[in-house]
């Protein structure tokens, strides 16, 4: 029996109950797969945060002080504990296992230690997709300010620009290199002479690629060759390309890894960007545009690529259906919300990856002025197509949704009519059309110019903008009824027909109902109505459940 772990057992099982980065189990026989798991998880994001250099997860001891060994025969019998390690890997993030399994066989019983490595360095360890942690000797989703604090780890060290020890310029694709002087001249059409003239040495140099002859990540991820990946692990250069049917199921997909910078095309090679047709208002002939601008598919990929948190270890994606593109990569919104870049004059501060943001402006990439949001928008405006959807609701993780088609005509004959409208608010009323919650400074301000009416959620154009907009049918479908003229056609009804069950009330008013409320809540409407006239005394039932009969008590 090794000593020097035996005398770490004694150690830890001295320390006290709300230790965070320890747990103690009896485990007598068996113990949840899945709780292990979570374990790892918490185990491994605690150790990093207490600045330990493992956790420890042990069976065959008891949990509160004084605490003493009871023997566990978890997995003691053949496969034993062999295949653990690897099973934990295939659900964490970077294929985090154990460090070690320890097996101690003392006089109390049988002891098993788990030793659990602390979360890399910026990246909360995940267990199927959530990051768990510990409050004193409880289990359970870690705290968003914890998670922030592993991610800060890596706020002060750019990723982006760290030297690949081992690359030489012979890890690059000399295809790639060719391309980069190309975008390199455009951006610096007054050095052309002199970029043909540099090798490739010096022009990776002054292109800011390289540190003085050395391979970066940067270097590596946008000009590597398709080899050279194993330089930017734990780090993954890689897009993900995948189109949905309908219904959201998988039709087909491809990984594109290195060199980056070519892998860009091949992506937009298999998106298919077809012709749309569609009136603007402004001519009695329709207008042909393409689904989606190319300008702003390229903005939003190079985005993501600029704006990757490498260190998750995930790739960027891009999901295709018939009428949308969703653009996802990991990494917090630096500025916080789409909002704020509208609402004030002030860039952000800071780039998640400086070095190779800067290199991808000195390659006629990206902008890092920060204007590309706003030109995304616009475009977007004078397209008259649905604006970017930008979801920042996944801790984490940036999610942009372009939509290749036009979803409400009416709004956008408004947009192209009302051509002083604030961007904010026409990013307002396209939430409207989409049916996506509003701010209250989004509501309160479409509510003030007298754009929208009716209440939150169900908000609709409003008569002002109807009749500007050829859409006043469309708002008399949508204005709610006062809810007596409901019940005095159930009344009618009933007065003709003496009695009337629930599909009937549903075949009489449904289509009557504001079309401003889904049918749930038309069917809620109905059944409120229903309660509110038998509460009245002007209805009462003959049976129970859906089955019922409705009738007019004898009082009508």
């Amino acid at each position: 029996m090794p000593e020097d772990l035996l005398n770490v057992l004694h150690d830890l099982m001295n320390l006290p109950t709300e230790t965070e980065w320890v747990e103690f189990k009896e485990a007598g026989t068996t113990f949840d797969f899945e709780l292990i798991g979570r374990y790892v998880s918490a185990l491994s994001n605690e150790a990093n945060l207490n600045n330990k250099p493992e956790g420890w997860l042990i069976f065959g001891v008891t949990d509160k002080p004084p605490r003493k060994i009871v023997g566990s025969h978890f997995n003691e019998t053949p496969p034993g504990l062999d295949k653990l390690k690897h099973k934990i890997s295939l659900q964490t993030n970077h294929q985090l296992t154990f460090l070690s399994i320890e097996e101690l066989h003392t006089p109390e019983g049988r002891v098993v230690m788990f030793k659990v490595p602390p979360a890399t360095r910026g990246i909360p360890t995940e267990w199927k997709g959530s990051v768990y942690g510990r409050i004193h000797d409880s289990t359970g989703q870690l705290a968003l300010h914890k998670i922030q604090r592993i991610r800060d780890q890596s706020a002060t060290l750019d990723w982006s620009a760290r030297i690949c020890e081992k690359a030489t310029i012979a890890n690059l694709d000399p295809a790639a290199i060719a391309f980069a002087r190309q975008e390199y001249k455009k951006k610096n059409p007054h050095l052309v002479n002199d970029v043909d003239s540099w090798t490739d040495a010096e022009f990776l140099n002054r292109a800011g690629l390289c540190i003085d002859g050395k391979i970066t990540h940067t270097a590596i991820l946008l000009l590597g060759k398709n080899t050279s990946g194993h330089h930017l692990s734990p780090a993954i250069g890689q897009i993900t390309w995948v189109l949905k049917n309908a219904s959201g199921v998988e039709r087909d997909y491809a990984h594109f890894g290195l060199p980056i910078i070519l892998a860009i095309d091949k992506v937009f090679e298999k998106i298919r960007n077809l012709t749309v047709r569609h009136l603007s208002g402004e001519t009695l002939f329709p207008l042909e545009l393409t689904q989606y601008d190319s300008w702003v598919m390229r903005e939003l990929l190079h985005n993501c690529i600029a704006h990757q948190d490498y260190l998750q270890g995930a790739r960027i994606s891009v999901v295709e259906n018939d009428e949308s593109l969703l653009f996802t990569n990991r990494g917090e919104f630096i500025p916080g919300s789409v909002d704020s870049l509208f609402a004030r004059d002030a860039l952000p501060d800071r780039y998640r990856n400086p070095f190779l943001a800067q290199a991808m402006v000195n390659l006629n990439m990206i902008d890092t002025v920060g204007s590309g949001i706003k030109r995304m928008f616009r475009l977007q405006r004078e397209r008259n197509f649905p604006l970017p959807d930008y979801n920042l609701s996944q801790a984490g993780k940036v999610s942009v949704r372009i939509t290749g088609k036009i979803i409400d005509p009416k709004y956008t004959r408004m947009l192209v009519r009302r051509k002083d409208l604030d961007m904010r608010d026409v990013i307002a009323l396209d939430k409207v059309q989409k049916g996506n919650p509003l701010s209250e400074s989004e509501f309160k301000s479409l509510k003030a110019k007298k754009l929208v009416e009716g209440r939150r959620p169900n908000l609709y154009l409003s008569e002002k903008v109807a009749a500007e907009t050829d859409s006043r049918v469309d708002y008399i479908r949508k204005r709610p009824f006062d809810r007596s003229h409901f019940k005095d056609m159930i009344v009618a009804y009933l007065k003709t027909y003496r009695e009337a069950n629930w599909n009937t009330f549903e075949d009489l008013l449904m289509n009557k109902i504001s079309d401003a409320l889904n049918e749930k809540q038309k069917r809620q409407y109905i059944k409120d109505l229903l309660k509110e006239m038998r509460k009245d005394g002007i209805l009462e039932t003959i049976g129970k459940t859906r089955g019922a009969r409705w009738v007019l008590t004898s009082e009508q």
